[in-house]
């Protein structure tokens, strides 16, 4: 099917971007959790120095993080169907970030739930179930 305006053939697009959200003609969200995901790491690039500063207090970083960090990627969270790889992507990227937080790589061999408690931070997972719930 063919959309025409003033006999311009307007092309058939497989995905296109609506009020912050990417939408596929699939129906998948696999763009919209990458898109999410991208533009949680942009808000990280903003206050890097603030969160990544081992004299602010850790309490302080995660306000900050809960605030202006973690909703930027779970902003449509409530209406996705989630698949387990986009769980994981979600994981992966705040894990990241609660490391670098807390001033640890992976080679530290620090378990994820002792960062996760350190900073005092809810799982990406189950603010995601909140939204939905809600």
């Amino acid at each position: 099917m063919e959309v025409r305006l003033n006999s311009q053939i307007i092309p058939k697009r497989r995905n296109f971007k609506c009020l912050g959200s990417v939408i596929q003609g699939n129906r998948e969200i696999d763009k919209d959790v990458t898109h999410r995901i991208g533009a949680r790491w942009m808000k990280w690039r903003l206050a890097f120095g603030e969160l990544y500063d081992k004299n602010i207090p850790p309490r302080l970083k995660r306000k900050f993080y809960e605030v202006g960090v973690k909703p930027t990627m779970l902003y449509g969270a409530e209406c996705w169907h989630f698949k387990n790889s986009h769980v994981q992507k979600m994981k992966v990227a705040e894990t990241t970030m609660l490391r670098w937080m807390c001033g640890h790589t992976r080679r530290d061999m620090v378990n994820n739930e002792a960062i996760r408690s350190k900073i005092g931070v809810a799982s990406v997972v189950d603010k995601m179930r909140e939204a939905r719930l809600r």
